[in-house]
Order: structure tokens, then sequence, then C-alpha cells
């Protein structure tokens, strides 16, 4: 980052120190606050963006001490502990500086300084700060990158042309958007290839299930939160708004957002502003939103559920995936994906599907879409005996024999089954199948997860 665009807190109770250190910094590009007491240095911290602290042991006229200066040091490493500070003062000691670099001071200078030493120190501690913090979202988007590579997005059938069109003509266009359909029809993938097709591509694409999100963990996993926040904020934390900065922000299960967070959602889209939880410093990011839902968010609107202004700012442009059961053309090709991906994974040697078992995937409704689909071919990749799928390995209904009786299956397998039926029964509507089988949503998306539906 161009010092310019860094910003310095000086402070000095001295006019002629705090001209002289603006003054300098001002000439190497660097932007600065300047204040002259410590409460004014807090006050400052708490509604600004402060890159490096340059302050004063003392305060109090004829005192040699440092004690203001080092309290308001460890103040100042509480509220911030990745804030470089470095600490000034004109009676300088070995002791003092040893204190001050005990509480957090990242280097001393003694004054009168050299104007040199003053910015190769500035310079070296805003570069380690760019460091950390760069190292710390690198590990916090590796954490939510870990997993399987995703899927191609293949959609070769007539009813995806329309789709493939859209994406490429409002994915260079940086505005939001919003992908609906039902569970399991890929809007993950359409996501992520309006993201590789924008000029974001270069940034990071992060995805949050917004279903799966409680409200007690809401705003921090969003936002980000400072230690000392809550009882286990141990540490900062980046939320996903930071972590997809200048990237793509992708919001799944929109619809399943609470009335109460919605408000805080619709501030940080139009505005790009934002505190993390524990902090009245606000923030600015630079991300395109992409939201997905099964939901039908006009009917929300309607019923009083989710907010008007939050669905206009969400749905730009609406792009909408269609069916698997709209799109057969595309079955055979998926599940041929599907079983090279599924055979790398468990080291497997099947070279395709008989004609039962093409059949049998041609003949299925596919309730759960894309995703049931992917689960059916991992099945058939661990049941399968020979060097071709039959349809029984699949375990679909259609394949010609009975489904598996309860009694036959593993607690798993049936705890899967009963949500997959349940949610055929409510139309694809995760929040009321959830209710219907007296879950949390946190607890149902969970489970959404385990059993890939």
């Amino acid at each position: 980052m161009p010092a310019s665009a860094k910003t310095v807190l000086i402070v000095d109770d001295q006019s002629d120190v705090q001209e002289a250190l603006r003054l300098l910094l001002k000439g190497e590009g660097y932007r600065t606050h300047v204040v002259s007491s410590p409460k004014a240095a807090l006050d400052a911290l708490q509604k600004n963006d402060v890159d490096l602290v340059l302050m004063d042991l003392n305060y109090t006229r004829d005192t040699t001490s440092g004690e203001e200066g080092l309290e308001l040091l460890s103040k100042l490493r509480t509220l911030d502990s990745a804030l470089p500070v470095v600490a000034m003062t004109a009676w300088g000691s070995v002791d003092l500086a040893v204190e001050a670099m005990r509480r957090g001071a990242r280097d001393f200078i003694e004054k009168p300084w050299e104007n040199a030493r003053v910015l190769s120190i500035a310079r070296t501690q805003l570069e380690l700060r760019d460091a950390l913090l760069n190292k710390d979202k690198v590990e916090a988007q590796n954490v939510l990158l870990r997993g399987e590579s995703p899927s191609a997005l293949i959609a070769n059938s007539a009813a995806m042309q329309p789709v493939l069109e859209i994406i490429s003509r409002v994915a260079p266009a940086d505005v939001n958007v919003l992908i609906t359909g039902e569970n399991g029809t890929g809007k993950g993938l359409v996501a992520q290839r309006l993201h590789t097709t924008s000029q974001r591509a270069a940034k990071p694409l992060v995805t949050i299930n917004m279903g799966g999100l409680s409200e007690g963990i809401f705003e921090s996993e969003l936002f980000g939160h400072v230690k000392g926040a809550f009882t286990d904020a141990k540490t900062d934390r980046l939320g996903r708004f930071e972590l997809a900065e200048g990237g793509t922000l992708f919001l799944d299960e929109i619809g399943n957002v609470p009335l109460a967070q919605q408000t805080k959602l619709l501030r940080v889209l139009e505005t790009g502003e934002f505190e993390r939880v524990g902090s009245s410093r606000t923030k600015k990011v630079d991300v395109r939103l992409i939201a997905a839902t099964n939901a039908d968010l006009k009917a929300e609107v309607a019923a009083g559920r989710f907010r008007q202004d939050l669905y206009f700012r969400l749905n730009t442009i609406e792009i909408h995936v269609p069916p698997l059961r709209e799109r057969r053309e595309d079955i055979i090709e998926l599940a041929r994906h599907f079983l090279k991906r599924h055979c790398r994974r468990y080291g497997k040697q099947i070279e395709g599907f008989d004609a039962g078992a093409e059949r049998a995937l041609m003949g299925h409704s596919w309730p759960g879409n894309v995703r049931e689909l992917s689960h059916a071919v991992e099945r058939g990749v661990l049941m399968g005996r020979g060097k071709m799928l039959e349809a029984r390995d699949l375990g679909l209904q259609s394949a010609g024999g009975e489904a598996p009786r309860l009694e036959e299956m593993g607690i798993e397998e049936v705890e899967r089954f009963l949500i997959r039926k349940t949610l055929e029964r409510c139309d694809g509507n995760a929040r009321k199948a959830a209710e219907a089988l007296g879950l949390s949503r946190s607890a149902f998306y969970r489970r959404l997860e385990r059993y890939k539906l």
C-alpha cells in the first residue's frame, strides 16, 4: 500500500513537535492526525483508521516518569493489538525504553530526533504491520478455502444457456447479483463463474452460508471482532467482509437472515462501512456482493419477513438457475464429471455407467438436483464392484427396484433420508423443513452440509 494511503496518529502536547512531525510525514506522503492528550488519542483511534502511532511518554509539565504515556500505550494495545506504536520522549533512559517496549511499543525514539531515523522506523513498522495483517488474512482465507476443489459449471442444455448469457454480460459490470433456484441447483457454481470472469478475479471469493449463522455469531462472522469483545474473543478476528476486500463476498441462503440482522447488513451494502464487534472504529471495505436463495424473496417481503430495501439492494440483476429436471441433457455429463472426481477421492478405478445405470439416472426426478446427483454417484463409487457402475449401485428408487427399507439403513442414512423427504414435502424451503423436524436453523444446515443435501 502506498504511503499516501497510510495514516499516522501523532500524540504530543507540544505544538512545535506536532508541526515538525506533521510536515516531515506529509513530505513522505503520509496522512496524519494530530492530538495533544492521551484521551484525545483514544478518541481518535476509536473514530479513525490508524496505521501507526507516534506518541510522547510525558504530558504533565515537569513530569519525566513517562507513566501517562505508558498507561496510554497499554490502552492502545488493548484497543488494537496489531497497531504499531512508537514511543518518544525527551527524557530518554534505558529503563523507560525497556518498559515501553515491554508494554508493547514496537520502537523508541529520543528527542531531539533525526528525521531519517523517524522515517526509517515509520516505514519499517508499517511494512511489518502490512505483512502481519496479510498473513492473518491469508490464513483465514485458507481455512475458508480448504476442502474439495469447486466443481465445473457444466451447462450445455438449452435451459442453461440464458444463465450463461447473463453471466457473460454482468460479470464484468461489478453489480450486485441475486441468484435464485432450488436447493442443490448449483447456485454456488454460478457465483464462482461470476467472480472468475469479473475484474475482481485476482482477489478472493469468500463464501458464507447465512442460513447456518445463529444470531449470536452473525456480526462476528460478517464484521469480525476485537479482543475482549465477548467471553471467547481471545484475539482480534477478521470478518468475512474484510477477508473479501477487493474481491467478492458470496452470501448463500440470504433469505434466512433474521429481520433484526437485515438492517446491519443493509448498512454495509449501502455505505461499505461497518464496525467490528466491540469496537466503535468505523472500517470501510470494497467488495462485490453476490447473494443466493431458494426462497421467494418477493413473497418474504410481502409477508414482512424480508426488508424491501435490502431486497432491492441485492437484486440489481437476478439469475435464476433451473432445476436439474429441466436440464436433462446435462445429467449424464454431470454424472461422468462426478464419477471422475469421486474416483480420485476414493482411489477407485471405474470407467463409467452401464446402460441400466444411465437409464436410472435419466429416469430419476432429482428433487435434490445436482447435489443429489453427486451424492448418488459417490454412493455408486463406494458400492460399485466392477469397472462399470450398475443401476443398483446408485441407490435410486427409479433404478427399477424398491427403495431401501429403514431397518436396512444405518442411523446416518435414516437421518439423511428423513431430511431429504422433509425438504421435498416443504418444496425445498429449508426454514420450514427445519421447523417440521424440530431443529434449529444452524443445526439443520450442519446436517445439510454433512449429508451433501
